[in-house]
């Protein structure tokens, strides 16, 4: 399965005070994540490089003062752009993963070899995050608990996980 270099990781939603800074709304797991970046990208494939000059949390936002973007008018010509990171610059610790790089894994039975379907979405609960796996045979979304005595197996490199769901989750589909 390839995974995609450069990886959405907030938007700018808003403009903060007359020098240009800009709100941005995190798409990952933290504000401080965000924060940790010296350079940012504005494409997917990461060709337009623009370097963080200062990050700061406000609330749940980060507000991002970006190399040449000096005034209000500019900052508000950025408003609804995407923003990138480059994955070459992110260690994860073992067992953690990208969320794009969850879906569209196929879920299997880590003992049967069932196929439940695949991952279409990771939810983010608080205590711990929860898969949506599409059965598409079904028509049916089933919540999985990304927990340990769940998940068996994430194999991002050949495009699947293995669980062993609690009991009663797929029963209503046999």
């Amino acid at each position: 399965m390839e995974q995609k270099q450069y990886l959405e990781i907030g938007k700018i939603t808003n403009v903060h005070g007359l020098h240009g800074e800009v709100k941005v709304i995190p798409w990952c797991d933290s504000a401080a994540f965000l924060c940790s970046f010296d350079t940012l990208y504005l494409d997917k494939a990461g060709r337009k490089p623009v370097n963080v000059l200062r990050a700061r949390i406000q609330k749940n936002m980060v507000i991002l003062e970006l190399e040449g973007i000096g005034t209000r008018e500019q900052a508000e010509a950025m408003r609804g752009q995407v923003l990138y990171m480059d994955r070459d610059e992110v260690e994860l610790d073992e067992g953690c993963y990208f969320i794009q790089d969850l879906i569209g894994l196929e879920v299997r039975d880590a003992d049967t070899g069932r196929i439940y379907g695949t991952i279409r979405d990771v939810l983010e609960t608080g205590a711990n995050d929860v898969y949506a796996i599409w059965n598409a045979d079904e028509k049916k979304e089933y919540l999985v608990p990304a927990i340990p005595d769940v998940v068996d197996e994430t194999n991002i490199a050949e495009g699947f996980m293995t669980i062993r769901p609690l009991k009663g989750l797929f029963d209503d589909a046999d």
